[in-house]
């Protein structure tokens, strides 16, 4: 390692640096460590499932938040019907609770899919902010 290399690493770790942001010769490694390079056709299967996990998931977990108001909900109506069947009881206030639960849950499965799959890139893409040409002022 050279002086000025050690120089840098040394000004990096020290306690006044960690508020500041990354010098511009190192950020934009710091921006691709979080992100996947894969093939081309790896990477257009990841978006569009990732995408299509995401969408799903978010839209289920809202029609279980309606179901969990037990008012007229398709959803709800189904489910108490298939304990009927069964021949459960089960209190509202549970039923109600389980769907809301399993309604955020679901919702936070899709936001997390979808924020993992926007980490991979094909070969050659770039973040928006190398491409655009300016240099980032982010001194304060």
């Amino acid at each position: 390692m050279a002086d000025g290399d050690e120089s840098r690493s040394t000004e990096s770790t020290s306690s006044g640096d960690l508020d500041r942001p990354a010098s511009t010769d190192r950020g934009p490694k710091r921006e691709r460590g979080r992100d996947v390079v894969v093939p081309m056709p790896l990477y257009k299967v990841v978006t569009v499932f990732s995408t299509l996990i995401a969408v799903i998931s978010v839209v289920f977990g809202f029609m279980l938040l309606d179901a969990a108001t037990l008012n007229v909900s398709f959803l709800g109506n189904a489910v108490r019907g298939v304990f009927a069947l069964v021949g459960l009881d089960i209190a509202d206030g549970l039923l109600s609770t389980l769907f809301a639960a399993l309604g955020l849950a679901s919702i936070a499965l899709g936001a997390g899919v979808y924020v993992i799959g926007t980490r991979f890139r094909a070969p050659g893409m770039g973040n928006s902010q190398e491409d655009s040409g300016e240099g980032s002022n982010n001194n304060g």
